[in-house]
């Protein structure tokens, strides 16, 4: 589905992220994984390697924009295209705002919101050239919902739905869509690390009953990414199981 389409994703070591990598370069894109550590890159892509598929790696700083610029350039220099981007890489909180430092808070908005705008920024001149490509962004059901604790997460994925829609306004005449997928509670290390009592009333709330796998989120951004989803943009795609606030 996905011949030959040159694909970055950030947050691409783990959880949603490396199970998109692997589905993507399994339908035949060149897959190039970002991480936040040397060895977390080459940890996964030697992980990949041994189940015959082939990706690269690299772990520029998501807060420095130049950074970006100067691997997202690189990659270009190599393959000619850009094709996809997927902003994967965030993290969470779960603290009561009284607990949580303005330190935190920046730390989340930083990663969360303003990486996903230098990334988005870097690639699109290429696409723009190529009058053609599709940038897909990790929200949360959460950005619909909002949550009891953390205020720093939702905050940072109702932005990232601002910026889906926006950017899908400004970049359709080009031919670039942007969209994004809103996971539910998803099976990742990130949701392993909240406390038991703020996970199982959200379970509860899930119609299909059961916690989601990466591979169901990896499923939607290959839909999103690929031609049967060429008249979408602008969407935020709920992947939840049916859950509502």
């Amino acid at each position: 589905m996905l011949k030959n389409k040159v694909t970055i994703i950030t947050g691409g070591t783990r959880g949603i992220g490396f199970e998109t990598a692997k589905l993507f370069a399994q339908n035949h894109a060149k897959v190039i994984l970002f991480g936040s550590k040397e060895e977390s890159v080459k940890k996964a892509i030697e992980k990949l390697k041994k189940e015959n598929i082939e990706v690269e790696g690299f772990f520029p700083n998501l807060n420095n924009g130049k950074e970006i610029e100067e691997v997202v350039e690189k990659i270009y220099q190599k393959y000619g295209q850009i094709d996809i981007l997927i902003n994967n890489a965030g993290i969470s909180a779960n603290k009561k705002i009284e607990d949580t430092s303005i330190e935190e808070f920046d730390k989340i908005i930083n990663l969360n919101v303003n990486a996903a705008f230098y990334m988005t920024k870097a690639v699109v001149p290429y696409m723009k050239n190529k009058q053609s490509g599709v940038v897909l962004n990790t929200s949360s059901m959460v950005s619909l919902y909002g949550q009891a604790s953390g205020v720093g997460y939702p905050t940072s994925k109702f932005a990232i739905n601002g910026m889906t829609k926006s950017l899908a306004l400004e970049l359709g005449k080009y031919n670039i869509r942007v969209n994004a997928v809103a996971p539910g509670i998803t099976n990742t290390d990130m949701v392993a690390n909240l406390p038991k009592e703020m996970i199982e009333p959200l379970l509860k709330t899930v119609p299909l009953g059961r916690i989601g796998e990466p591979i169901d989120i990896a499923n939607a951004f290959l839909f999103l990414a690929s031609p049967m989803a060429n008249y979408i943009t602008g969407a935020i795609l709920s992947v939840d199981g049916g859950a509502k606030s």
